[in-house]
């Protein structure tokens, strides 16, 4: 071989860095430019920005067991804030283009499932009890085991579930589908808008947000879903002005006197770790925190290697670099917001939008960390989308997340019928735990009953035995004395 095809042969060398920053980020090794990494953070937080619009939605519009609300104002604050700290975090620490703010999906389950069984201080605080256990489970090398535990169409399933119950949700708070009364004597549960119609201009300002959201993301239009509720927002503010509308709901389309205003942290601490205990069974909570981890955790592995994947910073053997600090930042997330009362905040699968600009390294989370910093003052515009703004993103994220039942197995029975409970007792019963319970269940009978209950993990087998208790509660508190 001559010495100029050797020459060839040998890899280049990576790219000399420019200063301290570049070689900190290693920016130019990873092939990227501040001005790549710049845009990318930019793209990453209007892709993403919609959360600080939703959570404080989800969140406010429901109430906890003594009847209380979050304040919107308050939780625009609290959201705002552990995405730009953790973003950052993540950046500096993780060096990996992944944003992190509350997670949809997640914010649900606290919404309509934990809070109606205790305090907020109670929900926030099992918030950070999963937190702590997630970093427990990175530290101890556990995750290996878990992640092996459940069949990955099952955490498909879940996903599925998980977005089909999110839409119906952004149905319901629009007012495009309301519950009809027990006294109607029907033998439907929902009905199309208040009456069997859809009535008044705020339903037409929901219907025509779903069209502008899908219309946008059928053309792949980046940041589709905050286009359309900024859209959508002045629309209804144009309406507002101009027709009688008895009400919107929660929030009315106003311009308020002012749009920058001081950041209210009233909700910042307010947690009680083990508060929980007080206010529901032990095998309840038990429950409960079990299925934030399994959202959290498996969901945050998918966004990670989807992300690192995307922006080629895979090794050789196909793993994420420093893995276990990013789970362990990721972890640590979701303490923040169950202590900032913002719901448990996670990696963004959003953060696709940074990479696909050219971002490669945590350089553009200090980007995307300072716009959400920035958007701490500008509460008073961000809390002024009506619900029908801002439920149409709903409605598309469950799009999203639906999309992935296609890569289960509908022909295997042993697990297409767990992957079916799980996706349809979700929405059906207004409930993530019941929809995990059922497919767990489903799945552990169908093995059990083809002869192969060995394939089935310890892990998966204790796990249904809690969700027996809990499906069970009721006759065994009979049977023990309890009621």
């Amino acid at each position: 071989m001559s010495e100029t095809q050797k020459a060839t042969d040998r890899p280049s060398p990576p790219p000399t860095a420019a200063n301290s920053v570049d070689r900190f980020f290693r920016i130019s090794e990873r092939g990227s430019t501040f001005g790549r990494e710049i845009r990318g953070g930019f793209a990453t937080f209007f892709t993403m920005a919609y959360i600080l619009v939703l959570n404080p939605i989800i969140l406010g519009s429901a109430k906890d067991k003594f009847g209380e609300s979050l304040d919107p104002v308050q939780l625009t604050t609290a959201t705002a804030l552990v995405a730009a700290v953790m973003t950052i975090i993540m950046g500096v620490a993780g060096n990996l283009p992944l944003a992190l703010a509350a997670g949809l999906g997640l914010n649900a389950v606290v919404a309509f499932q934990i809070a109606p069984l205790m305090s907020w201080d109670d929900a926030m605080g099992l918030i950070v009890l999963e937190g702590l256990l997630i970093c427990v489970l990175v530290v101890t090398g556990l995750r290996e085991a878990v992640m092996h535990a459940i069949p990955q169409p099952l955490k498909q399933a879940i996903s599925v579930g998980i977005g089909l119950f999110i839409a119906f949700i952004g149905f319901v708070d629009a007012g495009f589908v309301s519950r009809i009364p027990d006294a109607a004597n029907t033998t439907v549960p929902v009905q199309l808008g208040g009456s069997g119609t859809l009535t008044g201009w705020p339903i037409l300002v929901f219907c025509l947000g779903v069209l502008l959201t899908i219309g946008l993301l059928a053309r792949k239009v980046k940041g589709a879903i905050l286009i359309s509720i900024v859209t959508m927002t002045l629309v209804a503010i144009v309406i507002d002005s101009l027709a009688d509308i008895e009400s919107w709901g929660l929030t009315t389309p106003q311009w308020p006197d002012r749009i920058v205003d001081t950041p209210d942290f009233g909700l910042i601490g307010h947690f009680s770790l083990f508060g929980a205990f007080g206010e529901t069974t032990a095998i309840t909570v038990v429950l409960l925190v079990f299925t934030l981890i399994l959202s959290d955790f498996f969901d945050t592995m998918g966004t990670v290697v989807g992300i690192s994947a995307e922006a080629n910073l895979l090794d050789d053997e196909g793993k994420v670099p420093h893995l276990g600090r990013v789970l362990l930042i990721d972890g640590a997330a979701a303490v923040a917001g169950g202590a900032a009362s913002s719901s448990s905040a996670t990696s963004y699968i959003e953060s696709a939008a940074g990479v696909g600009e050219g971002a490669r390294t945590g350089f553009s989370n200090l980007v995307t960390g300072g716009l959400f910093a920035l958007a701490l003052f500008l509460t008073p515009l961000l809390t002024i989308v009506p619900l029908q703004a801002a439920a149409p993103a709903l409605v598309a994220v469950g799009f999203l997340m639906m999309t992935q039942v296609k890569s289960i197995d509908w022909d295997r029975y042993e697990i297409a019928i767990p992957a079916f409970l799980t996706i349809a007792v979700m929405p059906f019963t207004y409930s993530i735990t019941n929809g995990i319970g059922a497919g767990f269940l489903a799945y552990v009978v169908i093995k059990t009953v083809l002869g192969r209950a060995k394939e089935v993990h310890w892990l998966l087998w204790g796990a249904s035995a809690l969700f027996v208790v809990y499906f069970a509660i009721d006759p065994i508190e009979q049977l023990l004395g309890a009621k």
